[in-house]
C-alpha cells in the first residue's frame, strides 16, 4: 500500500543535502484533517518542533512539511523566523491555512536554514504531489538510516475499509521519550481528534518510547497523524470497538516502525527485544528492561555475541526494580541461561551463544516477583557506531 485516500505526497532533491538526494517531502490532505502529534521531551527543542507544539491544539491540520540535511535547531530568532516561513510558503503555493501547516526538519544542529533552496524545494514538491508519492517522502527524510522505513496495516470500521500508513526516520541519537525520528502516519478514518490523540499517545509509548539505541534524546523528534476522515466510516467518537479496532492498526504501525528504528541503529548487527517478565508492576518492568537494553557492557557483548549473563543481571540491579535475586531466570529465546540467579554451566552457555549469532532474538528477563511485563527494542554497539558518529559532521 503506497497510498491512503485524501492524501498526496511528493518529495523532491533541493540540494540542502547531497546533490541529487530527495530532502524536501510535502504530505497534503485534500480536505480538512484531524490532527494528533507527539513530539521531544528534550528541553532544548528545534524551531519546527516549538511551532508544531502550538499549532497542534487545534486538532486540524492540511499538510506536513519536512525537509532533511539541516535541523534548524538551537538557531535562535533566526530559527524560529524561518520556520514559519516554510509553513507560510507551503500554505501558499497549496492554497491553505498557515496555522494548518507543520513542519520538520533533521539533520545537523546549529545551522541555518538554507531558505531559497527550501522555499524552491517546497514550490516543486507542491506540484509533483500525487496520490502513491508518500514512499518519495520517507526516503527523503533518511539521513544516516541505511534504509527507508515503512508500515502499512488496514482494518474494519462500521463496514469500510480503513487504511493506514507511516514512514519514520531514525538510526542514532535515539532514546525514548523520544528519540532522534521523525515518524508521519496518515489514515483515511473518520475519528475526533480527541480519540485521534488518545490513540497516538498510547501508541507512542508502548513503541516509538520502548526503542534504545544510544541513550540520546533529540532536539527535533517529531510524530504527526493525520486522519482524512475519507473512509466514509462512522466517525470514532468515543471508546468502543471501533477506537479498540483503530487502535490495534495504528499501535501495529508504531511498532513495526520502531522495531526498525532499531533494527537500524547506527553501526548495528543485531536487533534485540529486551522482556522483562513477573514484575511487581510495569514501572518496574520498564526501569529494568531499559537498564539491560542501555548498557553499553550488554550491548557490546551483544556485537562479539559473547553470552556474558553477568552483564544483564548487574543492570537488572541497578534499575531501580524491586529485584529478589533467588527468583531470577534469564532467557536467550527459549535457551535457558539463569535460574535462582545463577548461570547453568557451560552447557548452556554454548546454546546461548548460537543463538547470540543471529541477527534477531530475544533475551528474557523473569524476576517472579508479580504480574507485570514491557518489552524494550535495541541493537548491539559495534565499531562502526563510534565512525558513523566520529564522522558525522564530515
Amino acid at each position: 500500500m503506497t497510498s491512503v485516500k485524501g492524501f498526496k505526497a511528493a518529495a523532491v532533491a533541493a540540494g540542502i543535502r547531497k546533490a541529487g538526494r530527495l530532502d524536501v517531502g510535502v504530505i497534503f490532505s485534500e480536505t480538512p484533517a484531524v490532527a494528533a502529534g507527539v513530539f521531544t521531551t528534550n528541553a532544548v527543542k528545534a524551531a519546527p518542533v516549538l511551532l508544531d507544539m502550538e499549532r497542534i491544539k487545534s486538532g486540524n491540520g492540511r499538510a506536513i512539511v519536512v525537509n532533511s540535511g539541516c535541523a534548524n535547531a538551537c538557531t535562535g530568532e533566526v530559527g524560529m523566523r524561518d520556520a514559519v516561513a516554510t509553513a507560510a510558503k507551503a500554505a501558499e503555493v497549496l492554497g491553505v491555512s498557515e496555522t494548518e501547516v507543520y513542519i520538520a526538519s533533521t539533520g545537523v544542529i546549529g545551522q541555518p536554514l538554507p531558505m531559497d533552496r527550501l522555499s524552491a524545494g517546497i514550490e516543486k514538491a507542491a506540484t509533483a504531489l500525487m496520490a502513491d508519492g508518500l514512499d518519495s517522502v520517507a526516503n527523503a527524510i533518511m539521513t544516516t538510516d541505511t534504509f527507508c522505513k515503512t508500515a502499512t496495516a488496514t482494518c474494519i470500521i462500521g463496514g469500510k475499509e480503513v487504511a493506514i500508513y507511516g514512514m519514520a526516520k531514525g538510526a542514532g541519537m535515539i532514546h525514548p521519550n523520544m528519540a532522534t525520528m521523525l515518524s508521519f502516519i496518515v489514515t483515511d478514518a473518520a475519528i475526533t481528534a480527541p480519540m485521534l490523540d488518545n490513540a497516538l499517545k498510547e501508541s507512542v509509548r508502548k513503541t516509538f518510547n520502548r526503542v534504545t539505541v544510544d541513550g540520546d534524546t533529540s532536539t527535533n523528534d517529531t510524530v504527526l497523524l493525520l486522519a482524512s476522515g475519507a473512509a466514509g466510516n462512522p466517525p470514532i467518537a468515543g471508546p468502543g470497538s471501533d477506537f479498540d479496532t483503530f487502535s490495534a492498526s495504528l499501535h501495529q504501525i508504531c511498532l513495526d516502525l520502531a522495531r526498525l528504528i532499531a533494527k537500524d541503529g547506527e553501526g548495528a548487527t543485531k536487533l534485540v527485544e529486551v522482556r522483562v517478565t513477573g514484575a511487581v508492576d510495569e514501572a518496574d518492568a520498564e526501569k529494568a528492561a531499559f537498564a539491560v537494553a542501555h548498557s553499553p557492557l550488554v550491548k557490546t557483548a551483544l556485537f562479539a555475541e559473547d553470552a556474558n549473563w553477568g552483564r544483564i543481571l548487574c543492570a537488572v540491579g541497578y534499575s531501580g526494580a524491586r529485584v529478589e535475586q533467588e527468583k531470577m531466570k534469564l532467557f536467550f529465546d527459549t535457551a535457558q541461561m539463569v535460574e535462582k540467579g545463577m548461570g547453568l554451566g557451560p552447557e548452556a552457555e554454548a546454546a546461548v551463544s548460537i543463538i547470540m549469532k543471529q541477527k534477531e532474538f530475544t533475551i528474557t528477563v523473569e524476576l517472579g516477583l508479580g504480574n507485570a511485563s514491557a518489552s524494550v527494542w535495541t541493537c548491539d554497539f559495534s565499531f562502526d557506531y563510534v565512525k558513523i558518529n566520529a564522522e558525522y559532521r564530515t
